[in-house]
């Protein structure tokens, strides 16, 4: 009898936990009114989006592939995507972004998509909250002594930017691999069918 209970138990906890989604599984709910920061929110869900499906069901094939000799493969353009996602995090979380000190750490591959969606969900999170204003958001570059900071504005056209531009790669890297984007997922309305 304990053994049947023990078991029973084990599947309920194991079902509740695999039908818990990740945050950009789907968008998150729009906000109900415009604001600055919340349209900056919803564009990092819309960038935090793209990254989960264009990163989901990756194999070691498409992490290995590269349109060109001189290109980057799907892998180091994910690494890239990540060091966006730092840039941007630290800056909505007001902190510099520090070069030099040390060598970049090698991640996994699932290390830098759990770390890159968690550092969108972040930036999301602080930019919804109601006192958030997009001007304490700079982008502080650090370089030994050298301190370079940029408006929001660079976050927008720079690391932002430059992180879709990216996963729009990492879609044709692994379409051109053998391996397309998940169907039913629909970037317009945000969501995935099942």
């Amino acid at each position: 009898m304990p053994i049947a209970i023990f078991t029973l138990l084990l599947f309920c906890f194991h079902s509740v936990f695999a039908q818990t989604k990740s945050y950009f599984y789907q968008i998150p709910a729009a906000p109900n009114s415009y604001s600055a920061t919340s349209v900056a929110a919803r564009l990092i869900d819309g960038l935090g989006f793209r990254y989960y499906w264009a990163t989901e069901g990756l194999t070691d094939k498409d992490l290995q592939y590269s349109p060109s000799s001189g290109a980057r493969t799907s892998l180091e353009t994910i690494d890239h995507i990540y060091g966006l996602s730092v840039l941007i995090v630290n800056a909505v979380s007001k902190k510099p972004s520090v070069f030099g000190d040390s060598p970049p750490e090698k991640l996994s591959f699932t290390q830098l998509r759990e770390k890159t969606l968690g550092n969108l969900q972040t930036v999301s999170e602080l930019l919804r909250k109601t006192d958030a204003q997009l001007e304490d958001f700079d982008l502080i570059i650090q370089r030994g002594d050298k301190k370079q900071e940029y408006p929001f504005w660079n976050l927008i056209n720079g690391p932002i930017a430059d992180a879709l531009w990216h996963v729009g790669q990492v879609v044709s890297f692994r379409r051109a691999s053998g391996n397309p984007f998940p169907k039913g997922v629909s970037v317009l309305s945000g969501t995935k069918s099942e």
